[in-house]
Protein backbone atom coordinates (compact mmCIF):
# COMPACT_ATOMS: atom_id res chain seq x y z
CA UNK A 1 0.00 0.00 0.00
CA UNK A 2 1.51 3.18 -1.17
CA UNK A 3 2.06 5.75 1.86
CA UNK A 4 -0.31 8.46 1.54
CA UNK A 5 1.69 12.06 0.37
CA UNK A 6 2.48 14.67 3.26
CA UNK A 7 0.56 17.91 3.47
CA UNK A 8 3.36 19.69 2.28
CA UNK A 9 3.82 17.79 -1.25
CA UNK A 10 0.24 17.78 -1.67
CA UNK A 11 0.34 21.70 -1.56
CA UNK A 12 2.88 21.91 -4.12
CA UNK A 13 1.94 18.89 -6.58
CA UNK A 14 -2.08 18.04 -6.11
CA UNK A 15 -4.32 18.89 -8.86
CA UNK A 16 -1.58 20.13 -11.39
CA UNK A 17 1.06 18.32 -13.79
CA UNK A 18 2.86 19.03 -16.64
CA UNK A 19 0.95 20.59 -19.71
CA UNK A 20 0.18 17.70 -21.79
CA UNK A 21 -0.20 20.04 -24.59
CA UNK A 22 3.07 22.13 -24.31
CA UNK A 23 4.98 20.70 -21.38
CA UNK A 24 4.47 23.34 -19.31
CA UNK A 25 5.43 22.92 -15.51
CA UNK A 26 3.38 25.46 -14.36
CA UNK A 27 -0.63 25.03 -14.89
CA UNK A 28 -1.35 27.41 -17.68
CA UNK A 29 -4.29 30.22 -17.56
CA UNK A 30 -6.87 29.21 -19.81
CA UNK A 31 -8.51 33.04 -19.53
CA UNK A 32 -10.63 31.99 -22.09
CA UNK A 33 -14.44 32.31 -21.82
CA UNK A 34 -15.79 29.59 -24.39
CA UNK A 35 -13.67 26.66 -26.22
CA UNK A 36 -14.25 25.30 -29.45
CA UNK A 37 -15.35 21.51 -30.41
CA UNK A 38 -14.46 19.78 -33.57
CA UNK A 39 -18.03 19.40 -34.91
CA UNK A 40 -21.42 19.77 -33.88
CA UNK A 41 -21.07 15.92 -32.31
CA UNK A 42 -18.57 16.47 -30.31
CA UNK A 43 -19.90 19.73 -28.86
CA UNK A 44 -23.17 18.10 -28.15
CA UNK A 45 -21.22 15.42 -26.10
CA UNK A 46 -19.15 17.43 -23.97
CA UNK A 47 -22.78 19.83 -23.18
CA UNK A 48 -23.85 16.76 -21.91
CA UNK A 49 -21.02 15.57 -20.17
CA UNK A 50 -21.10 12.30 -22.29
CA UNK A 51 -17.54 12.98 -23.00
CA UNK A 52 -14.73 15.28 -20.66
CA UNK A 53 -13.96 18.11 -22.17
CA UNK A 54 -14.65 22.25 -22.04
CA UNK A 55 -17.32 24.50 -23.96
CA UNK A 56 -18.17 27.38 -21.40
CA UNK A 57 -15.54 28.50 -18.49
CA UNK A 58 -18.95 29.03 -16.23
CA UNK A 59 -19.39 25.33 -16.60
CA UNK A 60 -16.18 24.57 -16.28
CA UNK A 61 -12.36 25.47 -17.04
CA UNK A 62 -8.97 23.57 -16.78
CA UNK A 63 -7.15 26.08 -14.67
CA UNK A 64 -10.44 26.36 -11.84
CA UNK A 65 -10.16 22.43 -12.24
CA UNK A 66 -6.94 22.05 -11.04
CA UNK A 67 -7.63 24.50 -8.13
CA UNK A 68 -10.23 22.39 -7.05
CA UNK A 69 -8.33 19.00 -7.46
CA UNK A 70 -5.64 20.73 -4.86
CA UNK A 71 -8.64 21.77 -2.48
CA UNK A 72 -9.87 18.54 -2.26
CA UNK A 73 -6.57 16.83 -1.72
CA UNK A 74 -5.66 19.54 1.35
CA UNK A 75 -9.10 18.99 2.68
CA UNK A 76 -9.07 15.06 2.40
CA UNK A 77 -12.40 15.36 0.78
CA UNK A 78 -14.02 13.58 -2.61
CA UNK A 79 -14.45 16.87 -4.30
CA UNK A 80 -14.55 20.84 -4.37
CA UNK A 81 -15.75 23.61 -5.97
CA UNK A 82 -13.90 26.74 -6.25
CA UNK A 83 -16.21 29.74 -6.13
CA UNK A 84 -15.70 33.85 -7.33
CA UNK A 85 -15.88 34.71 -3.37
CA UNK A 86 -15.91 33.47 0.23
CA UNK A 87 -19.80 34.34 0.49
CA UNK A 88 -21.06 32.65 -2.59
CA UNK A 89 -19.19 29.45 -1.56
CA UNK A 90 -20.90 29.70 1.91
CA UNK A 91 -23.83 30.80 0.17
CA UNK A 92 -23.88 28.03 -2.46
CA UNK A 93 -23.14 25.48 0.19
CA UNK A 94 -25.50 26.54 2.49
CA UNK A 95 -28.21 26.68 -0.55
CA UNK A 96 -27.39 23.25 -1.59
CA UNK A 97 -29.28 21.95 1.62
CA UNK A 98 -31.63 24.44 2.35
CA UNK A 99 -34.79 25.21 0.58
CA UNK A 100 -38.41 26.64 1.37
CA UNK A 101 -39.80 25.88 4.97
CA UNK A 102 -36.41 23.94 6.03
CA UNK A 103 -34.40 25.45 9.58
CA UNK A 104 -30.92 25.85 9.71
CA UNK A 105 -28.86 25.15 13.50
CA UNK A 106 -26.25 27.58 13.27
CA UNK A 107 -23.41 29.52 15.53
CA UNK A 108 -23.96 32.80 17.13
CA UNK A 109 -20.55 33.66 16.50
CA UNK A 110 -20.05 33.82 12.93
CA UNK A 111 -18.27 36.27 9.97
CA UNK A 112 -21.35 38.93 9.92
CA UNK A 113 -21.94 38.63 5.80
CA UNK A 114 -22.92 34.91 6.85
CA UNK A 115 -25.01 35.78 10.11
CA UNK A 116 -26.93 38.36 7.78
CA UNK A 117 -27.07 35.48 5.12
CA UNK A 118 -28.50 33.08 7.57
CA UNK A 119 -30.60 35.72 9.60
CA UNK A 120 -32.03 38.08 6.61
CA UNK A 121 -31.42 36.59 3.70
CA UNK A 122 -32.88 32.69 4.17
CA UNK A 123 -36.41 33.96 5.83
CA UNK A 124 -36.82 36.08 2.31
CA UNK A 125 -36.64 32.38 0.47
CA UNK A 126 -38.82 30.87 3.48
CA UNK A 127 -36.61 29.12 5.61
CA UNK A 128 -35.61 29.95 8.83
CA UNK A 129 -32.11 29.81 11.32
CA UNK A 130 -31.63 29.29 14.86
CA UNK A 131 -28.69 30.86 16.39
CA UNK A 132 -26.79 28.91 19.33
CA UNK A 133 -25.34 31.22 21.92
CA UNK A 134 -22.94 28.76 23.20
CA UNK A 135 -19.83 26.38 21.84
CA UNK A 136 -21.43 22.95 23.14
CA UNK A 137 -22.60 20.22 20.89
CA UNK A 138 -25.41 20.03 23.34
CA UNK A 139 -26.99 23.12 22.72
CA UNK A 140 -26.74 22.86 19.01
CA UNK A 141 -28.72 19.46 19.42
CA UNK A 142 -31.12 21.28 21.99
CA UNK A 143 -31.63 23.85 18.99
CA UNK A 144 -32.56 20.99 15.84
CA UNK A 145 -36.09 20.88 14.95
CA UNK A 146 -38.26 18.62 12.83
CA UNK A 147 -37.71 20.40 10.01
CA UNK A 148 -33.60 21.36 10.50
CA UNK A 149 -31.90 20.76 7.23
CA UNK A 150 -28.32 21.40 8.67
CA UNK A 151 -25.44 22.00 11.28
CA UNK A 152 -23.36 25.51 10.34
CA UNK A 153 -20.96 27.33 12.35
CA UNK A 154 -16.92 28.44 12.50
CA UNK A 155 -14.06 27.35 15.03
CA UNK A 156 -12.08 29.37 15.55
CA UNK A 157 -14.88 31.65 14.67
CA UNK A 158 -14.64 35.33 13.66
CA UNK A 159 -13.91 38.01 15.34
CA UNK A 160 -13.91 36.22 18.85
CA UNK A 161 -12.39 32.82 18.11
CA UNK A 162 -14.61 30.55 19.83
CA UNK A 163 -13.46 27.26 19.01
CA UNK A 164 -16.47 24.55 18.77
CA UNK A 165 -15.91 20.86 19.39
CA UNK A 166 -15.86 19.76 15.51
CA UNK A 167 -16.11 16.03 16.68
CA UNK A 168 -18.69 16.48 18.83
CA UNK A 169 -21.40 18.44 16.75
CA UNK A 170 -20.29 16.02 13.93
CA UNK A 171 -21.90 13.23 15.62
CA UNK A 172 -25.29 15.35 16.48
CA UNK A 173 -25.49 16.28 12.72
CA UNK A 174 -24.49 11.78 12.08
CA UNK A 175 -27.24 10.81 14.92
CA UNK A 176 -30.06 13.26 13.56
CA UNK A 177 -29.23 12.67 10.21
CA UNK A 178 -28.51 16.43 9.62
CA UNK A 179 -25.25 17.69 7.33
CA UNK A 180 -23.06 20.22 9.45
CA UNK A 181 -20.63 22.86 7.51
CA UNK A 182 -17.85 24.21 8.57
CA UNK A 183 -16.08 27.47 7.64
CA UNK A 184 -12.53 26.41 8.05
CA UNK A 185 -11.04 30.36 6.81
CA UNK A 186 -9.31 30.64 10.36
CA UNK A 187 -7.48 27.60 9.93
CA UNK A 188 -6.89 26.83 6.66
CA UNK A 189 -6.44 22.60 5.76
CA UNK A 190 -2.71 23.49 7.41
CA UNK A 191 -3.73 23.58 10.80
CA UNK A 192 -7.46 21.62 10.86
CA UNK A 193 -9.42 19.27 8.75
CA UNK A 194 -12.80 19.14 9.83
CA UNK A 195 -13.99 16.46 7.03
CA UNK A 196 -11.12 13.69 8.83
CA UNK A 197 -13.38 14.50 11.90
CA UNK A 198 -16.95 13.73 10.56
CA UNK A 199 -17.88 17.36 9.32
CA UNK A 200 -20.04 16.73 6.20
CA UNK A 201 -18.38 19.77 4.48
CA UNK A 202 -15.84 22.52 4.87
CA UNK A 203 -16.34 26.04 3.17
CA UNK A 204 -13.06 28.62 2.82
CA UNK A 205 -12.35 32.36 1.62
CA UNK A 206 -10.17 30.88 -0.23
CA UNK A 207 -9.04 34.82 -0.60
CA UNK A 208 -7.63 34.49 2.79
CA UNK A 209 -4.90 31.63 3.68
CA UNK A 210 -5.49 29.59 0.78
CA UNK A 211 -4.12 32.72 -1.52
CA UNK A 212 -2.09 34.34 1.16
CA UNK A 213 -0.87 37.18 -0.63
CA UNK A 214 -3.81 39.92 -0.85
CA UNK A 215 -4.52 39.76 -4.57
CA UNK A 216 -7.13 36.73 -5.58
CA UNK A 217 -10.82 36.75 -4.60
CA UNK A 218 -12.53 33.28 -4.73
CA UNK A 219 -13.94 30.66 -2.01
CA UNK A 220 -14.36 27.03 -1.94
CA UNK A 221 -16.41 24.19 -0.92
CA UNK A 222 -15.25 20.64 -0.18
CA UNK A 223 -17.26 17.57 0.38
CA UNK A 224 -19.20 14.50 -1.23
CA UNK A 225 -18.90 14.03 -4.81
CA UNK A 226 -22.39 13.74 -5.25
CA UNK A 227 -23.36 17.09 -3.69
CA UNK A 228 -20.71 19.18 -5.19
CA UNK A 229 -22.20 17.61 -8.23
CA UNK A 230 -25.73 19.31 -7.30
CA UNK A 231 -24.10 22.41 -6.48
CA UNK A 232 -22.27 22.82 -9.88
CA UNK A 233 -25.61 21.89 -11.80
CA UNK A 234 -28.49 23.17 -9.75
CA UNK A 235 -26.43 26.58 -7.76
CA UNK A 236 -23.28 28.01 -9.62
CA UNK A 237 -24.24 27.69 -13.02
CA UNK A 238 -27.21 29.26 -12.31
CA UNK A 239 -26.63 31.82 -9.43
CA UNK A 240 -23.13 32.46 -11.23
CA UNK A 241 -20.40 32.61 -8.80
CA UNK A 242 -18.10 31.00 -11.02
CA UNK A 243 -14.43 31.81 -9.70
CA UNK A 244 -12.01 33.84 -12.86
CA UNK A 245 -9.43 31.31 -14.20
CA UNK A 246 -6.99 33.99 -13.49
CA UNK A 247 -8.47 34.49 -9.89
CA UNK A 248 -7.78 30.47 -9.72
CA UNK A 249 -4.22 30.35 -10.72
CA UNK A 250 -3.27 33.33 -8.19
CA UNK A 251 -4.90 31.16 -5.52
CA UNK A 252 -3.07 27.51 -6.99
CA UNK A 253 0.19 29.78 -6.51
CA UNK A 254 -0.72 30.31 -3.12
CA UNK A 255 -1.24 27.64 -2.11
CA UNK A 256 2.14 25.88 -2.65
CA UNK A 257 3.49 27.87 0.10
CA UNK A 258 0.59 27.33 2.15
CA UNK A 259 2.08 24.92 4.91
CA UNK A 260 5.80 27.47 4.85
CA UNK A 261 3.76 30.43 5.52
CA UNK A 262 1.21 29.40 8.02
CA UNK A 263 4.32 28.20 11.29
CA UNK A 264 5.24 32.30 10.37
CA UNK A 265 2.07 33.18 10.84
CA UNK A 266 1.66 31.38 13.95
CA UNK A 267 4.67 31.70 15.73
CA UNK A 268 4.09 35.62 15.46
CA UNK A 269 0.19 35.26 16.81
CA UNK A 270 1.18 33.37 19.64
CA UNK A 271 4.42 36.05 20.74
CA UNK A 272 2.13 39.24 20.17
CA UNK A 273 -1.09 37.15 21.90
CA UNK A 274 1.42 37.04 24.81
CA UNK A 275 2.68 40.38 24.73
CA UNK A 276 -1.40 41.69 24.45
CA UNK A 277 -1.88 39.80 27.28
CA UNK A 278 0.10 41.44 29.99
CA UNK A 279 -0.61 45.06 28.54
CA UNK A 280 -1.67 47.46 31.10
CA UNK A 281 -3.78 48.88 27.88
CA UNK A 282 -5.31 45.87 27.26
CA UNK A 283 -8.99 44.49 28.93
CA UNK A 284 -8.28 40.78 27.52
CA UNK A 285 -7.61 39.04 24.95
CA UNK A 286 -9.26 36.21 22.79
CA UNK A 287 -6.59 33.97 21.39
CA UNK A 288 -6.94 29.93 21.86
CA UNK A 289 -2.78 29.94 22.26
CA UNK A 290 -3.15 31.67 25.35
CA UNK A 291 -4.16 29.01 28.37
CA UNK A 292 -6.47 30.97 29.82
CA UNK A 293 -8.95 30.87 26.31
CA UNK A 294 -12.21 28.66 27.43
CA UNK A 295 -11.45 27.25 24.48
CA UNK A 296 -7.43 26.36 24.95
CA UNK A 297 -7.57 22.48 25.31
CA UNK A 298 -9.95 21.69 22.59
CA UNK A 299 -7.87 24.09 19.89
CA UNK A 300 -4.71 22.14 21.13
CA UNK A 301 -6.74 18.70 20.57
CA UNK A 302 -8.14 19.66 17.03
CA UNK A 303 -5.52 21.75 15.38
CA UNK A 304 -1.97 21.76 14.46
CA UNK A 305 -1.55 25.26 15.96
CA UNK A 306 -3.76 27.95 16.97
CA UNK A 307 -3.35 29.93 13.78
CA UNK A 308 -2.97 33.83 13.74
CA UNK A 309 -5.87 35.90 14.43
CA UNK A 310 -5.92 37.54 17.37
CA UNK A 311 -8.72 39.96 18.90
CA UNK A 312 -8.47 42.25 21.75
CA UNK A 313 -10.30 44.73 24.24
CA UNK A 314 -8.49 47.93 24.40
CA UNK A 315 -9.16 50.06 27.30
CA UNK A 316 -11.08 52.89 26.92
CA UNK A 317 -13.83 50.79 24.75
CA UNK A 318 -14.66 52.53 21.25
CA UNK A 319 -12.38 55.19 22.07
CA UNK A 320 -9.96 53.08 23.09
CA UNK A 321 -9.92 50.98 19.77
CA UNK A 322 -9.99 53.85 17.73
CA UNK A 323 -6.81 55.44 18.84
CA UNK A 324 -5.03 51.66 18.78
CA UNK A 325 -6.24 51.77 14.61
CA UNK A 326 -5.28 54.97 14.01
CA UNK A 327 -1.73 54.89 15.76
CA UNK A 328 -0.62 51.61 14.21
CA UNK A 329 2.19 52.52 11.45
CA UNK A 330 3.03 48.55 10.12
CA UNK A 331 -0.47 46.99 10.56
CA UNK A 332 -2.47 47.71 7.68
CA UNK A 333 -6.25 49.48 8.62
CA UNK A 334 -7.42 46.74 6.09
CA UNK A 335 -10.67 44.78 6.20
CA UNK A 336 -9.70 41.29 5.39
CA UNK A 337 -6.70 38.63 6.91
CA UNK A 338 -4.51 36.37 5.94
CA UNK A 339 -2.00 37.85 3.88
CA UNK A 340 1.64 37.92 4.81
CA UNK A 341 0.90 41.24 5.73
CA UNK A 342 -0.76 42.39 8.98
CA UNK A 343 -3.95 43.90 9.17
CA UNK A 344 -6.23 45.36 11.65
CA UNK A 345 -9.77 46.13 11.96
CA UNK A 346 -12.69 47.33 14.21
CA UNK A 347 -15.15 45.02 13.61
CA UNK A 348 -18.17 46.94 14.76
CA UNK A 349 -17.40 49.70 12.63
CA UNK A 350 -16.95 47.09 9.69
CA UNK A 351 -17.29 43.39 8.79
CA UNK A 352 -20.42 43.57 11.55
CA UNK A 353 -21.63 46.84 11.15
CA UNK A 354 -24.94 45.17 9.79
CA UNK A 355 -25.42 43.56 12.94
CA UNK A 356 -27.62 44.92 15.61
CA UNK A 357 -25.08 46.59 18.62
CA UNK A 358 -27.34 44.36 20.99
CA UNK A 359 -26.58 41.60 18.92
CA UNK A 360 -22.89 41.84 18.79
CA UNK A 361 -22.14 42.30 22.12
CA UNK A 362 -24.25 39.08 22.97
CA UNK A 363 -21.78 37.19 21.14
CA UNK A 364 -18.78 39.29 22.85
CA UNK A 365 -18.06 42.04 19.75
CA UNK A 366 -18.13 45.04 22.00
CA UNK A 367 -17.37 48.31 20.45
CA UNK A 368 -13.57 48.33 21.35
CA UNK A 369 -12.85 45.07 20.52
CA UNK A 370 -10.03 44.86 17.63
CA UNK A 371 -8.90 42.19 15.68
CA UNK A 372 -5.73 41.52 14.14
CA UNK A 373 -4.19 39.14 11.59
CA UNK A 374 -1.17 39.14 11.86
CA UNK A 375 1.54 38.24 8.91
CA UNK A 376 4.83 37.23 8.56
CA UNK A 377 6.79 40.35 9.56
CA UNK A 378 9.46 40.20 12.36
CA UNK A 379 7.47 39.52 15.70
CA UNK A 380 9.56 42.29 17.46
CA UNK A 381 8.50 45.02 14.92
CA UNK A 382 4.56 44.15 15.25
CA UNK A 383 4.99 44.13 18.83
CA UNK A 384 6.95 47.31 18.97
CA UNK A 385 4.43 48.64 16.54
CA UNK A 386 1.16 47.57 18.56
CA UNK A 387 2.92 49.07 22.29
CA UNK A 388 3.29 52.41 20.70
CA UNK A 389 -0.22 52.77 19.45
CA UNK A 390 -1.19 51.29 22.79
CA UNK A 391 0.37 54.24 24.61
CA UNK A 392 -2.72 56.39 24.93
Amino acid sequence: MEKPLDFATLAVHAGEGPCPATGALDTPIYQSTTFVSADSDEMAAVYGEEKPGYMYTRYGNPTIHALEAKLAALEGGEAALATSSGMAAVSTAILGYVKTGDHVVAARSLYGATYNFLNRKLPRMGASATFVDSTCAEDFEKAIQPNTRLIYFETPSNPVLDVVDIAAVAAVGRAHGIPTIVDNTFASPALQQPLRLGITVVVHSATKYLCGHGDAMGGAIIGPRDYISLLVHEIIRDYGGVISPFNAWLILRGIRTLHLRMPAHCSNAQRIAEFLSGHAKVEHVNYPGLPDHPGHGLAKKQMKAFGAMISFEAKGGYAGGKQVMDRVKLFARAASLGDTRSLIVHPASTSHRAVPPEERRAIGITDGLVRLSVGIEAAEDLINDLDQALQF
